[in-house]
């Protein structure tokens, strides 16, 4: 098949750049660059921004695709474009979401597609929907051939999944742990949530691609296993070979005194036990099932993170911001204790 991938080398995408390439797809990136050496030899990079819809439309020429995945959509404008670009050029238009944009507080912790989309605490999940009613309105009325795809917490080789953390990523907390420094968890830890691996999920993805019963449906990919926040820091702690010196910190006092979009990320997501239902997944794409465990998968970012020092970026700020958030919480508790 001829796919085009908009984006194509982030953290979801590189997986499926991974999968469609070792398939033998004529497989086209529209992007600017980024992470090039690490793409497969067979793969042909469009190099432009897709915010500029001329050169766009002069590197694409007379393509035409059986599949476009857009995985840098985050505003509806972005998607009226993207429905100009390859309206009658597309046989399948794939649109990445997000399952934060499920109900938030949920009413169940079972999510299934039909739980409903609304999301009061997160502007990035408010605006998703948007785009996907947007595109849901042009399959219904103008038969655009779109396939909606929600990921959850998915995860590579670069970092490790977290309840809390800086601008710069994963290794700030890697670090703490490796000098035996306190980490904050959200909440008591005990919320069970759900960690990708984006190998597991390209499989889904892949899978979805040329299929007649997914256009004008949506579909979350994600792993089966459930663990919680504390099972989560513990086993990277024991990947890293040191104890765990965890603080637990309830969520809505973290998003109130954070530098960092915590009400979102944490209020409007990870502070809620969640179970996902891939049974939709899974009739659609008979046999997909995700293999990498939680455990197999952190282990295996924890080896690649200390064999590679580009990837363990300093994170000053937001090593001082634990720091005075700790200290600061566990005075409110000393001094309540003795009132």
């Amino acid at each position: 098949m001829n796919i085009l991938l908009i984006g194509g080398t982030g953290t979801i995408s590189m997986a499926i750049t991974r999968q469609l390439a070792a398939e033998g797809h004529r497989l086209y990136l529209l992007n600017r660059g980024s992470r090039s050496a690490e793409l497969p030899g067979n793969v042909q990079i469009l190099r432009c921004d897709i915010n500029d819809e001329d050169a766009v439309t002069a590197a694409l020429g007379d393509l035409q695709f059986d599949a476009v995945g857009e995985f840098i959509g985050f505003v509806p404008a972005q998607i009226e474009r993207d429905i100009r670009l390859f309206r009658g050029r597309t046989r399948q238009y794939l649109y990445i979401s997000s399952a934060s944009a499920y109900q938030k507080p949920p009413v169940s912790p079972v999510i299934t597609e039909s739980t409903p989309l609304v999301n009061p605490y997160w502007q990035y999940s408010r605006d998703k929907i948007a785009c996907e009613e947007l595109l849901l309105r042009e399959f219904r009325e103008n038969g655009f051939p779109v396939t909606i795809v929600r990921p959850s917490h998915t995860y590579d080789e670069r970092s490790v999944p977290l309840g809390v953390h800086g601008s710069k990523g994963s290794f700030a907390v890697i670090r703490r742990i490796l000098e035996g420094k306190p980490v904050i968890i959200h909440g008591d830890g005990t919320s069970l949530w759900t960690i990708t691996h984006n190998s597991d999920f390209a499989k889904g993805y892949c899978g979805l691609i040329g299929n007649v019963h997914a256009i004008g449906q949506a579909f979350h990919i994600t792993s089966d296993e459930s663990v919680t926040w504390n099972q989560i820091y513990q086993i990277i702690a024991d990947a890293l070979g040191k104890p765990l010196h965890a603080v637990h910190i309830p969520s809505d006092f973290l998003a109130d005194v954070s530098d960092y979009d915590l009400t979102g990320s944490l209020i409007g997501d990870k502070a809620n036990s969640v179970i996902f239902d891939n049974s939709k997944l899974k009739a659609a794409v008979p046999g997909f099932t995700a293999t990498v465990r939680a455990d197999q998968g952190i282990r295996q970012t924890i080896a690649h993170i200390l064999a590679h020092p580009e990837l363990q970026q300093e994170d000053p700020e937001f090593d001082a911001w634990c720091d005075r958030v700790i200290a600061a919480y566990q005075k409110t508790k000393e001094a309540l204790s003795h009132a």
